[in-house]
């Protein structure tokens, strides 16, 4: 290169003779510094490229991350016959309509299956999904089985206060059961018959027993104590009869009235007690009338009414023939059920069925007869149809659609299918509800559930029986429109779930009590054992989230959560093995997530941070204020125990144990002896531990007699087995007088030979017998004795 320049400047300076005053040497190295800095440049260029082309191929393009797709809320819906994706019509307001009871009677496990679902619903709704719910609920104070039953109770109420002598009560017994008894040999539905027969047996007895009592010449107090039984046994019967002779003398409103306001205060006490939220807002049938004749004067002049001898009926043909109506959108199956249509329109209207243009047609409002409340009206004095009345009030309250409407499953038609026809007929729209949810049947044992068939039980009872907690469990591992069986075998799976969180949240808190909560000490390395866990923690609730999307199924979201409480409790005792700290954190996260999602379900009532609250208490101050003596008569029993096991003092370990075993639970406390540790001290809710003693002291009875009577049935199989085929027949001298040789009968006892299919069948017996008789015979010890 040097060269190269050296040959270039000198021929240029030999041509042009410009270099009079550079020398050779000095131009020479000027060109040579330029050559290296001209090279360093294009160096240094090519490094930056070299560079830049690097980093563009090595640096990735940023993507989104691929998350897993959301599960939406779906919620199952009865028009529709399936799940359907929940989409209010309003950003994230929610108005609901609840069909409440009718009050007649005593709030029963029934009303709990409805009541309690759609509070998890709600709470579900507002809590977790975050919707804005307006929750209406109606009361039904005016109904036939109202005014029925308040005429009834009147009646037979006045008839006691007559202090009628025995001998009319009787007489007038014998009349009431009369008409009974055509009704029970008219009754076709078998369940009723049975009641009814229940019912007519009580009553005999009854009457067998007062007659006896005074043909026996019995002093009066017992004539007075079988007169008293006897009103008591034919009560219903009595006053059936009663109210036929004289219900339409009964006049004064009041009547119709005390009755309701009386079992809606005790309804109202009921939910408080199920801790059911209560309503955003609460209707009244009888608060509505001039809402009803409105609405009932739209339906007839929209052309989906008609007035007929004071009545109003609906005009369910004309409906269903409309452009864009479609009757009973629930249960078209059902049109044309006559009992089903009966039962609707009530026992007070079965004289009415004439009055109407179609026996589809149903009442939008009563003429009021003899012996009903009534109110003025354009059509004359009246009283609403049932059905009318949840249109009228969820319309008024709500507007002319709303997303739920919710009831139990036997209102499906034709309560809700005439609700819907009679908005949709009022608003002229095709689809008044969104989402029609409907809860499952209650069975009792098995057996449907039903108070008209006596065969109920009150919630007042229930909550004798169990908590309002277990009793909301139960309904949590069962799905809400799914049939739900209440009895012994499923309060057993609810109590021992309810067992499985007790014992998780009170291990829980030994742990935090006996474990560091702040400062270092506070946060333990991660080994891969907890972020085993952890990841366990994670999945349940996702699993539990994707659940509660899933139609609200709390019974997977349960599940999801016992099997994270085993892993929870796998991990705790390898450490209790190990006799190391398990981390307080993680466990706090865990149950602390379980405690909110409980208390979101309404299975937890106070604030507390972990697990079920003291009733009457409040569990931190308990720890502050009474664990310290609790800890110094621990480790004092511990050692009083621990000397007389060395010692082997039987009686002293037999008191530590009633102790443990007695007092101390029915103090809220519960101690848990450990192997070389001190005793773990637990506190739960005295009525808690007292009915979970009850229950298993009851299930360790009916066990009991469970294997007696299994041993019974055995001792008499076995008896039977025992008797010799020759000696089977002898002792029927009633059906036979003669046997051949081996004992088989050969003539009746009239003296007649058997036919030779008798003698057949009795060989056959015979034979039986013997395999039987052999069979055990092979099986006995000498000395047992051989039957002979």
């Amino acid at each position: 290169m040097a060269l190269r320049g050296l040959k270039v400047i000198s021929e240029f300076q030999l041509t042009f003779g410009l270099f009079k005053s550079v020398t050779t040497v000095q131009i020479l190295q000027k060109s040579m510094m330029a050559s290296k800095l001209q090279w360093r440049g294009i160096d240094l260029y090519r490094q930056k490229s070299m560079m830049a082309t690097k980093v563009k191929k090595t640096q990735p393009k940023w993507t989104p991350p691929k998350g897993t797709e959301v599960p939406q809320l779906k919620l199952y819906n009865s028009l529709t016959r399936q799940k359907e994706v929940f989409t209010p019509q309003n950003g994230r307001h929610v108005l609901w309509y609840s069909c409440g009871p009718t009050v007649y009677d005593a709030s029963h496990m029934g009303h709990a299956r409805s009541y309690i679902s759609f509070d998890i619903l709600r709470r579900v709704l507002q809590d977790y999904f975050k919707y804005e719910v307006f929750y209406c609920m109606n009361i039904t104070d005016i109904d036939d089985k109202i005014i029925k039953r308040a005429r009834q109770n009147y009646l037979f109420e006045k008839y006691v206060q007559e202090n009628h002598p025995w001998k009319r009560i009787m007489d007038d017994t014998v009349e009431a059961m009369k008409p009974f008894a055509e009704k029970v040999r008219t009754e076709t539905d078998p369940d009723k018959k049975a009641m009814y027969d229940r019912m007519s047996e009580k009553v005999n007895k009854a009457l067998k027993a007062l007659e006896a009592v005074v043909n026996n010449s019995k002093g009066q107090d017992e004539i007075q104590q079988a007169r008293k039984a006897l009103l008591e046994a034919s009560r219903d019967i009595v006053a059936d009869w009663l109210d036929s002779l004289h219900g339409s003398e009964v006049t004064d409103n009041s009547i119709f009235t005390s009755l309701p306001r009386f079992f809606e205060e005790q309804f109202h006490e009921d939910m408080k007690a199920l801790n059911v939220l209560p309503a955003d807002v609460l209707t009244r049938v009888s608060e509505y009338i001039p809402e009803i004749i409105t609405f009932v004067q739209k339906i007839i002049n929209n052309g989906f009414g008609y007035e007929s001898n004071g009545s109003v009926y609906f005009d369910t043909p004309t409906f269903d023939q409309s452009e864009g109506h479609f009757y009973a959108k629930l249960v078209p199956e059902s049109v044309g059920d006559s009992k089903a249509l009966a039962e609707g329109e009530g026992d007070l209207s079965k004289d009415k069925v004439t009055e109407k243009k179609s026996p589809i047609d149903f009442a939008l409002w009563k003429a009021s007869k003899p012996g009903e409340p009534s109110w003025d009206s354009p059509w004359g004095k009246g009283r609403p149809g049932w059905h009318i009345e949840c249109s009228v009030m969820a319309s008024s309250i709500l507007g002319e659609s709303m997303e739920i409407h919710t009831g139990g499953c036997d209102l499906k038609f034709p309560h809700h299918d005439n609700e819907l026809a009679q908005a949709e007929a009022y608003f002229q729209n095709d689809q008044w509800v969104k989402y029609f949810l409907h809860s499952g049947h209650l069975t009792i044992e098995g057996c449907k559930m039903s108070k008209s068939l006596k065969n109920f039980i009150s919630i007042t009872d229930a909550l004798k029986q169990h908590t309002a907690r277990q009793l909301r469990l139960l309904f949590l591992l069962h799905s809400w429109n799914d049939t739900l069986d209440y009895g012994s075998n499923s309060m057993e799976g609810a109590l021992k779930y309810e067992k499985l969180l007790q014992e998780f949240f009170l291990t829980i808190q030994s742990i935090l009590r006996n474990t560091a909560s702040t400062g270092i000490a506070a946060f333990h390395k991660w080994n891969p054992e907890e972020v085993s866990l952890n990841k366990r923690l994670m999945d349940t609730r996702t699993n539990v989230h994707a659940a509660l999307c899933d139609n609200v199924d709390t019974k997977t979201a349960l599940d999801e959560v016992r099997e994270l409480i085993k892993a929870s409790n796998i991990y705790i005792n390898k450490h209790k093995t190990d006799k190391t700290l398990p981390n307080r954190m993680l466990l706090q996260n865990i149950a602390t997530y379980i405690t909110n999602l409980l208390k979101m379900f309404g299975a937890i009532e106070t604030d507390d941070s972990i697990g079920f609250p003291i009733a009457g208490t409040q569990s931190v101050n308990i720890e502050e204020t009474v664990m310290p003596y609790l800890q110094a008569f621990a480790q004092f029993r511990d050692t009083v125990r621990q000397v007389a096991i060395e010692q082997k003092i039987k009686p002293v370990l037999i008191q530590c144990d009633e102790v443990r075993n007695r007092v101390l639970p029915d103090l809220g406390v519960r101690l848990e002896d450990q192997d070389n540790a001190p005793a773990v001290i637990k506190f739960m809710d005295p009525e808690t531990i007292r009915k979970e003693r009850e229950f298993e002291e009851q299930r360790k009875q009916e066990k009991e007699k469970k294997k007696k009577d299994q041993e019974a049935v055995k001792a008499a199989k076995e008896a039977l087995d025992r008797i010799p085929p020759w000696e089977l027949f002898k002792k029927e001298t009633d059906k036979y007088s003669k046997f051949d040789e081996r004992g088989i009968p050969t003539h009746d006892a009239e003296g007649n030979e058997l036919t030779k299919s008798a003698l057949k069948k009795l060989t056959k017996q015979y034979e039986t017998q013997e395999k039987k008789y052999n069979k055990l015979m092979a099986t006995q010890k000498p000395g047992d004795g051989d039957g002979q």
